[in-house]
C-alpha cells in the first residue's frame, strides 16, 4: 500500500510547510522522528533528546533523576514549535517537558521573567478521547493526553493553551486532505467524471461521524468544489454500541449524551447522527456500492 492510499492522523502535516524548516519538538511513541522527517520537517528534537540535554527537568520518577548535578547544557537548539503525534508512554515526562518548552519559549534551560503568550506553535494530531481495544471498556486516546496538557497549562498560567492546528478526525483539515488524495487517485485511474459524493466510514460517533458531518456542512457552503456531499456511515464493531451512544431524539442529546469531542469543537447534536448505521465495514462498502448503482 502506498503512502497516498492510507491517511494517518498526521498525514495532513505535509501541507504545513511553514513549519518544515523550524526546529520542532515531537511527542508520541513509535518512530515519531522518522514520521516527522517523512512529512517534510527538517529539524526534529525528540522528547528523549530533550530529556538527555536537560536531565534536571524529568523529576517525577526518582529512579531516573540524575545522581549528581549535571554540567550546564550548551549548544542545544532553541525549539520553535511542538508536534503532538499521539499519546506518549511516559505521560508525566511529556507533560512536564512540553510545559517547560512552552513556558521558556523553547529554551528549557532559561529562566524568563514573564510567561510568553501567545506561546510557541502547537500542532496536535489525533484527538480521540477514547478508543476500543480488546478490553471491554474503551481505552484512553491522545485526546485524553491533550485534555491533561490543556488543563495543566491553564492551571499554571491562567491562560488557554492554543493550537496552531488540530489534525485528525473530526477536523475538516483531515477530510479536505482525504478528498485531495482521492481526486489524485481518480486522475491516476483516468476517471474523467468529477467526484460528486464521498463516503466516510467509522465506529466513533464523536470523531468519525462528527467529522464527516462537519465536512458535509462545509461542502454545502463551498460553491467552488465539485464534491457535493460526504455521507457518514457508522459501523457497530468498535467504540459505538447500537442504541447506547446516541439518543433517539436529537433535542435530548445535549442533556443525555456526554460529548467526548475536543475542547475546541462545539457540540452540535445533529453532527453525531450518522447518515447510515450498518454492522461492519463490509456492509458499509456494499451500501456505498448500492447508493452509486455499482452493485
Amino acid at each position: 500500500v502506498s503512502p497516498e492510499q492510507v491517511i494517518l492522523s498526521h498525514s495532513p502535516l505535509r501541507l504545513f510547510n511553514q513549519f518544515h524548516q523550524k526546529c520542532m519538538l515531537v511527542a508520541g511513541q513509535g518512530p515519531v522522528e522518522e514520521n516527522a522527517l517523512n512529512l517534510g520537517f527538517k529539524h526534529v528534537v525528540t522528547m528523549e533528546a530533550l530529556r538527555k540535554a536537560y536531565p534536571l527537568l524529568d523529576m517525577v520518577d526518582q529512579s531516573r533523576r540524575p545522581k549528581e548535578l549535571p554540567p550546564p547544557t550548551t549548544g542545544f537548539p532553541t525549539i520553535e514549535g511542538v508536534i503532538l503525534f499521539g499519546e506518549p508512554v511516559r505521560w508525566e515526562t511529556s507533560l512536564q517537558l512540553i510545559i517547560d518548552v512552552l513556558l521558556s519559549n523553547g529554551n528549557p534551560g532559561a529562566e524568563l521573567q514573564d510567561i510568553p503568550y501567545p506561546h510557541l506553535p502547537v500542532l496536535a494530531c489525533n484527538m480521540d478521547l477514547l478508543w476500543m481495544a480488546e478490553a471491554k471498556m474503551p481505552r484512553f486516546g491522545h485526546g485524553t493526553f491533550l485534555l491533561c496538557l490543556e488543563n495543566i497549562y491553564k492551571k499554571v498560567t491562567g491562560r488557554e493553551l492554543k493550537y496552531e492546528a488540530l489534525i485528525g478526525k473530526p477536523s475538516t483539515v483531515t477530510y479536505r486532505y482525504a478528498e485531495y488524495l482521492i481526486k489524485q487517485q481518480a486522475e491516476k485511474q483516468g476517471w474523467m467524471s468529477p467526484i460528486r459524493r464521498l463516503y466516510a466510514v467509522g465506529d466513533n460517533p464523536m470523531s468519525d461521524i462528527y467529522g464527516a458531518n462537519l465536512y458535509n456542512n462545509y461542502l454545502k457552503k463551498d460553491c467552488n468544489n465539485s464534491v457535493e456531499s460526504c455521507e457518514s456511515i457508522l459501523v457497530c464493531t468498535g467504540v459505538y454500541r447500537h442504541n447506547a451512544d446516541v439518543p433517539s431524539k436529537t433535542e435530548e442529546c445535549t442533556t443525555e449524551t456526554v460529548f467526548h469531542g475536543h475542547r475546541d469543537f462545539c457540540f452540535d447534536p445533529s453532527l453525531v447522527e450518522a447518515s447510515y448505521i450498518v454492522q461492519d465495514v463490509n456492509d458499509a462498502v456494499q451500501l456505498a456500492f448500492k447508493k452509486e448503482n455499482w452493485s
